[in-house]
């Protein structure tokens, strides 16, 4: 599956690519460099235990271990201290990273209800795009009787594209279903 996405990314899109942005070698065309997935867990501040759900449910999404992340800074009013766990995030590359990507393309983004495609405006203005979902549900790994609650999670795709334009015609090329 991730094969393809990668073969279809070397043989068709690169073509492609060069053609319509007029590019004298293939080393300028934007190629996707990492997959960030980060679920933040705001309770697990007064309950340690969701994070460990939480661990497992990107564990079982992605395929790999994911990393705890710390809170930078105190702050009282949300009882947050330097240093406690509040989240957790996984960086994907290479056969994973494409792995992941073509579940995401083909298999959990029509799962979300009411879906119409993503927003077309989430670049940052250096090429990469951000998406937010709100449950973990969508992703077949997850099943439904084993969820103790449903926590949302962001996605990161960074790329190697100079432009917002470069990276939307890269995104659009490997199937990713933007808003007509």
């Amino acid at each position: 599956m991730a094969v393809r996405m990668k073969e279809r990314y070397l043989n068709e899109i690169t073509p492609a690519l060069m053609q319509k942005f007029s590019y004298t070698t293939v080393m300028q065309v934007p190629k996707i460099e990492k997959v960030v997935i980060n679920m933040g867990v705001g309770e697990a501040v007064s309950n340690s235990k969701v994070l460990d759900h939480a661990v497992a449910d990107l564990e079982k999404i992605t395929g790999q271990k994911p990393v705890i992340t710390r809170a930078k800074k105190s702050i009282a009013g949300f009882k947050l201290r330097e240093n406690m766990p509040i989240g957790a995030k996984v960086t994907l590359r290479g056969e994973r990273m494409y792995y992941f990507l073509d579940k995401l393309f083909n298999v959990s983004l029509p799962r979300v209800r009411d879906f119409r495609g993503v927003s077309s405006k989430a670049f940052d203005g250096r090429g990469n795009y951000t998406l937010g979902l709100k449950e973990q549900l969508i992703f077949p790994e997850i099943e439904y009787d084993q969820v103790d609650k449903t926590r949302g999670m962001d996605i990161v795709i960074v790329t190697t594209a100079k432009t917002d334009e470069e990276s939307r015609e890269l995104l659009t090329q490997l199937g990713m279903p933007f808003v007509k």
